[in-house]
């Protein structure tokens, strides 16, 4: 940081009028990119879920609540676990604010873990969080949507993360599914992102993007050491 170029007014709008051409070419490509995700074929679902809600159980076409589009977080809380995944919970901070816009948009949203209902519930209390949170204890959601992997898949080299060999030994990783139900409550599955693929969603990653020190995880252990329940941050 100490030995960044420091140029005159003119010189800086000059390079970032050259940097602006790359952002609006980048743009553009995302708008195509996203397109491309639009038009994936989709995939018919046709087992039956059932979850646990605040108010009961909920099938995977209830978990629409009337609309035709459905976003699923997969967050990190295996039933042993006491508190939820710290870096899902960094994604999380983001869910509550965002959930009335995507209902205008025929879109609906759930986050939806393996832990019961009460440890859900529990710690949505204690971070403030309002969002829609279903267990899936009872169900194979996770397994069959490759973000759980039971013992035997760990041991047995079968799970499948990312599209790809799973390589770590954990029971339970992140991702987004998206799901479409049609007029007849046919349901399809139109698109699921892991790992890295789900970094766009979280804003404060993409503010950090655009500071001087950028995520500032080099020199790290890991990428997301840093992070922490956001009431565990040091005042």
């Amino acid at each position: 940081m100490t030995t960044h170029s420091i140029v005159s007014q003119e010189e800086w709008t000059r390079q970032r009028r050259e940097l602006l051409v790359k952002e609006k070419e980048f743009t553009r490509l995302r708008d195509e990119l996203s397109q491309a995700r639009r038009d994936l074929p989709w995939e018919r679902v046709t087992k039956a879920y059932d979850f646990d809600g605040p108010n009961g159980k909920v099938t995977l076409a209830e978990a629409f609540d009337g609309r035709s589009q459905l976003v699923v977080y997969h967050f990190m809380f295996a039933p042993e676990w006491e508190n939820g995944c710290k870096s899902c919970s960094f994604w999380a901070d983001n869910f509550n604010g965002i959930v009335q816009h995507l209902n205008q948009r025929d879109v609906s949203f759930a986050a939806i873990s393996r832990a019961p209902l009460a440890k859900l519930l529990t710690f949505a209390d204690r971070l403030g969080w309002s969002f829609k949170w279903l267990s899936s204890e009872a169900s194979d959601f996770n397994y069959d949507y490759n973000v759980s992997f039971r013992p035997q898949d760990l041991e047995g080299g079968k799970g499948v993360y990312n599209y790809a060999p799973l390589t770590m030994n954990m029971t339970d990783l992140p991702g987004v599914s998206v799901f479409y139900k049609d007029a007849d409550g046919a349901i399809y599955h139109t698109y699921s992102a892991y790992s890295r693929g789900i970094d766009i969603l979280n804003t404060a990653y993409n503010y950090l993007d655009i500071v001087p020190k950028g995520r500032d995880e080099a020199d790290l252990s890991h990428p997301m050491a840093w992070v922490r329940l956001h009431d565990q941050y040091a005042a």
